[in-house]
Parts: structure tokens; C-alpha cells; sequence
């Protein structure tokens, strides 16, 4: 168990990637229950949620708010996640926090690694078809990519990084890492087997529940990044 100075009560869930974890900050303490799996995410999370609420030794009702991390990721994995959270929010009629997956990797990343000190971190989550969403962040502002999350192909990615104004040196985490372009990428140290943590997810939400970042559960909606991108073709097409 963790201890925070916040005192906000928080349930954190996320599916995004290759793992299936749950989190809770009640009055600054956090409880999570985290485990690597590929499937069955649907059949673990709610009774991994029951778990952290009953080590805390309170009920749904009692939370302030819900937190869930928005994507980008896997189409399976969010609709998991965020239906889930919808589910519990209506339940109780509360607020949910919707939070990037990136920053949450990143901040996850730049935790295991306290030696990268304050340098941004190139967070990669692999998109499939020979792409990758990607995010770059800082201890600064965790929360906001330094450039436009996006979703590209490697060598997009490391022009975009060629051309950015990012301050050096740079560090990066995440699996969508393996392609065999990013092995000539100017990036100190990376840590491919890094994984989306709902700690995390819910540390980024803590602050943005402050600020009064919230949705309601009938509007929180999943960031794919790569419809978005199809959209902007169609729109552009239309417009010719």
C-alpha cells in the first residue's frame, strides 16, 4: 500500500494493454490489484474492484470520483474498461475521469525508472498494422503530450521527433517499441516490457479532478486516434 498526500477517494480500471489492473486512492492511501494477461480481462476486472474496495473497507457509493484511462489502445481492451466504468458510475451517479493511456505509461515508466530523472519519455503502444500510438511527456505536465498524440508508422514517428523543439535527452517505454526502426532512434534508454498500471491512471486523476476535469458517464468516450484519423481522410475527400 502507497501513501498519498491527497485525500480524494479515486477507483482507477484499466484493459488498455496486455494487462488487467485496478486501483484505489482513499484519503492518500492506494491499493491495487494488477495482473499481465492478454484475455479474460472481462471476467477479472469487477471482481478485482470488489477486492481493493473491500481492503479499503468501503463501498462504491462512498467515491468521489471513477477513473479510467480513455486510450489509445487496444478497440478490445478500452471498450472493456470504459463499459465497465459506465456501468459503475450509473450505479452510483458519479463522475469519471478520463485519462490518457499514454500518460499513464509514460508516468508508470518514468516511476520504474527513477534514473531518467526529468527528462521526457516517449510513450509507444503498438497500433498493429506496422504502427504505433505515441505521446511524449513530461514531469512538468504528465498528464498533456508534449506533441499531438498520434498514430503513425515508425519512421513518421522519428521524423516528427527529428523536427520537434523537445528538449533532449529522451527516454521511452512501451511495447510498441519492438519494431526494428526505432532501434537507430536518438532515445538514451528504453523499456519495451512496460506496461499501463491503474496506479498511475489514477495519480494523473487525482489532479484533474481538482480541476474540475470530469465527465458523465453517458460522455465518456474512448480516444482510438486511428479512427480519427480515417475521419480526417474521408473529410478531406469530401471536401475535393
Amino acid at each position: 500500500m502507497t501513501r498519498f498526500k491527497n485525500a480524494v477517494k479515486i477507483l482507477a480500471l484499466d484493459t488498455t494493454s496486455g494487462a488487467c489492473s485496478v486501483a484505489l486512492m482513499s484519503d492518500g492511501q492506494l491499493i491495487e490489484r494488477f495482473v499481465q494477461a492478454e484475455r479474460d480481462h472481462t471476467r477479472r476486472l469487477l471482481p478485482m474492484v470488489d477486492e481493493v474496495l473491500a481492503e479499503a473497507g468501503i463501498k462504491l457509493a462512498d467515491l468521489d470520483a471513477l477513473a479510467v484511462s480513455r486510450g489509445p489502445g487496444s478497440f478490445t481492451g478500452l471498450r472493456i474498461a470504459i463499459s465497465s466504468v459506465q456501468g459503475l458510475a450509473y450505479a452510483c451517479d458519479l463522475p469519471v475521469i478520463p485519462v490518457s493511456s499514454l500518460a499513464a505509461l509514460a508516468l508508470g515508466a518514468r516511476r520504474a525508472h527513477p534514473e531518467w530523472g526529468q527528462s521526457p519519455v516517449v510513450a509507444m503502444l503498438d497500433a498493429r498494422m506496422q504502427q504505433v500510438y505515441w505521446g511524449v511527456y513530461s514531469s512538468e505536465s504528465p498528464c498533456d503530450s508534449l506533441i499531438p498524440e498520434a498514430v503513425q508508422n515508425p519512421e513518421e514517428v522519428l521524423l516528427s521527433l527529428e523536427q520537434s523543439d523537445i528538449s533532449t535527452p529522451l527516454y521511452a517505454a512501451g511495447p510498441g517499441l519492438h519494431y526494428e526502426a526505432f532501434a537507430a532512434a536518438p532515445l538514451v534508454s528504453v523499456d519495451q516490457g512496460s506496461l499501463i498500471h491503474a496506479r498511475d491512471i489514477v495519480q494523473l486523476a487525482a489532479p484533474l479532478w481538482e480541476q474540475g476535469k470530469t465527465v458523465t458517464a453517458e460522455a465518456l468516450e474512448p480516444v482510438y486516434l486511428r479512427n480519427e484519423v480515417t475521419w480526417k481522410k474521408r473529410q478531406k475527400i469530401r471536401s475535393q
